[in-house]
């Protein structure tokens, strides 16, 4: 039957790629209390910009979490590793919604997170994983992101 997958559950965008997302309590996720390498990630996200309004994607409530984890394989260049450790060689991982699953920009800002988050000092991979799961909503935007909103002349 058209529009429903051999299961027989409604077929799903075939544009979008559908991850799961686990239970994630609180939200927004803005970094606070990160240290070291998982701090820079943050305010790397930070730097990134909805490409519609000059608001960061973190107080848009766009980022559900991060997670930064040392490396250990043996990609590493020789003079990094120490006693079978990678010395300063991170993997960070990104969890990301968007406020809705067609958006236009998706590309482009997935993009703009993938190579911001590579181009902190440590990280050697990056895992960009876009969920649906929780559903983004207008009470995810931060304080500062109300206000930057506002100044943008967008009223919430």
């Amino acid at each position: 039957m058209p529009g429903l997958d051999d299961c027989g559950d409604p077929a799903l965008c075939a544009y979008t790629e559908y991850v799961e997302g686990e239970e994630v309590e609180e939200l927004p996720a803005t970094g606070e209390g990160a240290e070291g390498v998982e701090a820079d990630v943050w305010d790397a996200l930070y730097g990134v910009e909805d490409p519609e309004m000059p608001v960061s994607i973190v107080d848009l409530g766009l980022i559900y979490g991060v997670e930064v984890t040392e490396r250990v394989d043996s990609e590493a260049p020789e003079e990094s590793r120490r006693g079978g450790e990678t010395a300063g060689s991170y993997h960070a991982e990104v969890l990301m919604t968007l406020t809705y699953s067609g958006c236009p920009a998706r590309d482009m800002l997935t993009d703009e997170v993938e190579r911001s988050v590579a181009g902190v000092s440590g990280v050697e991979s990056v895992d960009l994983r876009l969920v649906w799961s929780p559903e983004w909503s207008i009470e995810m935007v931060t304080e500062q992101g109300r206000d930057d909103l506002n100044d943008f002349g967008l009223s919430i």
